[in-house]
């Protein structure tokens, strides 16, 4: 693709302005002020009022997107909308000539996502996934020290996520705690949407985003809550390069902590905490940790700067392609199990009551420091492997 250089603003239509829709809206009112877009149109099913809109000018809003993005020339469009309807929301903003910025995950299954990504390169447009942990610099700084064996060779990635989520969270929307909806594939489970930023780092950072990097795929996908979709639940992938990423995940821990991926050596460790860029690499033989602090390109920023002036996509689809095949594994896996009522008690929460997992906070780290999975550990809600 030619990049099409302006000074002009572009015109960006988003999709989905609440909820996290919000952070793109911000995120959008940033870079207006700085002259690289201007918000030409909203799509949400009730219109932004004017509070909601401050600062943001009068865009033109409808429920109609391509109608929308007909009527404003839209060059770039941002899709924060329910997972099932990315493919097509994607291949439509590429036929009206828009480029794309795809809050993750980018589809619900593998075949949508392949369907999605090729509509979107025979339209000739850019397509930038919403990891914005990918947008760390912490992660080639990272990817360097690992090929430079500051911690010796690879041994494998593992990573670990424990936040706390009441009941409300998965009445928030219609397809909140679903696998499928009205028969199609949703797959809303804790590894592939509300962590899924944990899994995609970890196989960043173990060299193995793309599908093709990807030789086996294990689950072990567990529910406290009463819903279908898993809100505990751990993920081993084997690299073909034979290297092992585990990622242990749950929405029902004792009390929220901030994820990370541990990056383990022969030699030593690198632990990445993704949500603040910060990097401690532990050595052998040292005894503290050598603490670095990161810088962040924004998605939105990058793909217009990709659009303008050529520079290289963050986040491209191939480089979620093996978080894809994750996401895949977790749709075709059996039925997420239901933990034993004697394994979790119920909490106030924030906005409802909450279910927390007894035990769960140590195993999810335990699981991220030996590359584990909750069976293997011992837990004793885990089915024996």
């Amino acid at each position: 693709m030619r990049p099409i250089r302006t000074r002009e603003p572009l015109p960006v239509v988003l999709a989905g302005a609440r909820g996290h829709g919000r952070s793109h809206l911000l995120d959008i009112h940033r870079l207006e002020e700085r002259g690289l877009v201007r918000l030409a149109g909203v799509c949400e099913l009730r219109p932004l009022d004017a509070a909601e809109l401050e600062g943001l000018g009068n865009p033109r809003q409808s429920d109609d997107f391509e109608a929308l993005l007909a009527a404003t020339g839209a060059r770039i469009a941002v899709l924060s909308t329910p997972i099932q309807t990315h493919t097509e929301l994607a291949l439509a903003a590429a036929r009206h000539g828009a480029h794309i910025l795809l809050e993750k995950p980018p589809a619900p299954s593998y075949a949508e996502f392949r369907r999605m990504t090729t509509g979107v390169e025979a339209a000739g447009r850019a397509c930038q996934i919403g990891f914005q942990s990918l947008g760390s610099h912490a992660v080639p700084a990272i990817r360097r020290m690992v090929e430079d064996g500051v911690i010796g060779e690879l041994v494998g990635v593992g990573a670990a996520g424990a936040w706390v989520r009441d009941e409300a969270y998965f009445r928030r929307a219609p397809w909140a705690g679903r696998r499928r909806l009205n028969g199609a594939d949703v797959v809303d489970g804790v590894l592939t949407n509300p962590l899924a930023h944990a899994v995609a780092t970890a196989l960043a950072l173990a060299g193995a985003p793309r599908a093709e990097d990807v030789a086996e795929v294990e689950t072990e996908l567990l529910r406290a809550n009463a819903v279908e979709s898993d809100d505990t639940s751990a993920v081993r992938v084997v690299t073909t390069a034979g290297h092992r990423v585990t990622v242990a995940a749950t929405l029902c821990a004792e009390r929220s902590a901030e994820p990370y991926v541990l990056v383990h050596g022969t030699r030593g460790r690198i632990a990445f905490r993704y949500l603040t860029d910060r990097v401690l690499v532990h050595r052998d033989g040292h005894d503290d940790p050598v603490v670095t602090g990161h810088g962040r390109t924004g998605l939105l920023e990058n793909l217009v700067a990709h659009v303008t002036e050529g520079d290289p996509l963050w986040v491209p689809p191939e480089a979620t392609g093996a978080f894809m095949r994750v996401v895949e594994a977790v749709r075709t896996a059996p039925e997420p199990r239901a933990l034993p009522a004697a394994h979790w008690r119920t909490e106030p929460g924030e906005s409802a009551p909450r279910r927390v997992v007894a035990g769960i906070d140590a195993l999810v780290e335990e699981s991220a420091a030996s590359l584990r999975l909750f069976s293997e550990l011992g837990a004793p809600w885990a089915k024996p492997r």
